[in-house]
């Protein structure tokens, strides 16, 4: 602690008591940070605010954190959460982006970073437009990271088990030209943040927008027959449904294209994440060993759909609508998500309304990807 206990340590919010946060707040509480974590429940928090800290457990033998991490408050009060934070770690499902961005507007204060962990497609896009809505006035950045830093699962209400903590994540802010300033900040815990281009890459490259919907619309019946019993990866992703996924990831890339941005495609990503090669996208997928033994989702109503759909699809397609990089295969698999859930995920999804993007050019786009303004 000698070289950071020179400097003022960094104070971290983090926005969520689910599987990640909990993960997030325990780990950045055994590395002696302050943390303050809230939860809309109070019911989720009771257990954490009775003992006071949240304990992390792991499998024996791994290099994780392990041991009892104090929390510095345990609140439902967003004010008291936020305002003395120098970083806000928003940690939940997409889904719920919108509300904590209104949510904590009133009370946020120049110089504080908001983080979404992660962003899934347009994410920071989303709540940078809610901010603007709100008036809020302080300088605040909002960044967003490409994926979840941690594979983890919560035990008990106050008890979390860490799997695995992934060795780089992408993060990039908004304006572009702040991301440095936020791995600065982040970097006091956390080395596995690294720059990432701009939140358009972040948000395109949100491989499970491919792999995620489709393959659960496809294997519905196998799904609500077998209660998920088959490997999603491996059984699930059939050289047809392989097929299906290039299509739409074909489609994700092109709309990327159009907007002025290189995004890797599927196979790409699987090589660069995983060393997982192929001629073929199926191909690829079972050269991937950590997709061996991965379970289908027990029921439909799982967020590979509820939040997948309306938080990386629906973005997408919108976007593609805007510019004339039409997305059928997308399309299609929004509205049979549509079908088998009674709902319609176009009204609820981050269209380019929600995102702050309606009416503007390409340049204008760019224009706020990289400055933060048009």
């Amino acid at each position: 602690m000698t070289a950071q206990s020179d400097r003022k340590r960094t104070k971290f919010a983090v926005l969520g008591a689910g599987h990640g946060g909990l993960a997030m707040a325990g780990h950045l509480g055994l590395m002696g940070f302050e943390v303050r974590i809230f939860n809309r429940s109070p019911n989720r928090l009771e257990p954490i605010r009775r003992r006071g800290a949240i304990e992390l457990i792991a499998h024996d033998g791994e290099e994780i954190p392990r041991g009892v991490a104090p929390m510095a408050l345990v609140s439902t009060n967003m004010q008291e959460v936020v305002q003395d934070a120098d970083v806000i770690m928003v940690a939940v499902p997409a889904t719920g982006h919108a509300w904590l961005a209104e949510a904590m507007a009133p009370h946020l204060k120049d110089g504080q970073i908001v983080v979404l962990n992660p962003g899934r497609t347009g994410g920071a896009l989303e709540v940078h437009h809610i901010f603007h809505q709100k008036n809020v006035s302080a300088d605040v950045t909002v960044a967003e990271t490409q994926t979840f830093l941690y594979a983890s699962r919560s035990v008990n209400p106050a008890q979390v088990q860490i799997f695995r903590i992934k060795n780089s994540v992408p993060v990039a802010a908004i304006p572009a030209y702040r991301t440095p300033k936020v791995v600065q900040a982040l970097s006091q815990a956390f080395s596995q943040f690294i720059p990432g281009d701009n939140v358009i890459k972040t948000g395109m490259d949100n491989i499970g927008a491919v792999f995620h919907p489709a393959v659960t619309v496809l294997n519905s019946a196998r799904i609500e027959s077998t209660r998920g019993e088959f490997e999603y990866y491996i059984e699930g992703i059939t050289p047809s449904v392989a097929k299906v996924l290039e299509a739409i990831d074909k489609e994700r890339v092109a709309v990327g294209a159009i907007m002025g941005f290189n995004c890797m495609t599927a196979r790409e990503w699987l090589y660069v994440a995983y060393d997982a090669a192929g001629e073929t996208l199926q191909q690829a997928i079972h050269a991937n060993r950590g997709y061996y033994g991965i379970q289908a989702p027990p029921h439909l109503q799982h967020r590979y759909l509820t939040e997948d759909v309306p938080m990386s699809l629906v973005p997408i397609a919108s976007i593609g609508e805007m510019f004339g990089s039409p997305c059928r295969n997308i399309c299609t698999v929004i509205q049979l998500a549509n079908v088998m859930h009674g709902c319609d995920y176009w009204e609820t999804g981050r269209t380019a309304e929600k995102l702050g993007l309606a009416g503007l050019g390409l340049q204008d786009i760019r224009q706020l990807v990289l400055e933060g303004k048009v």
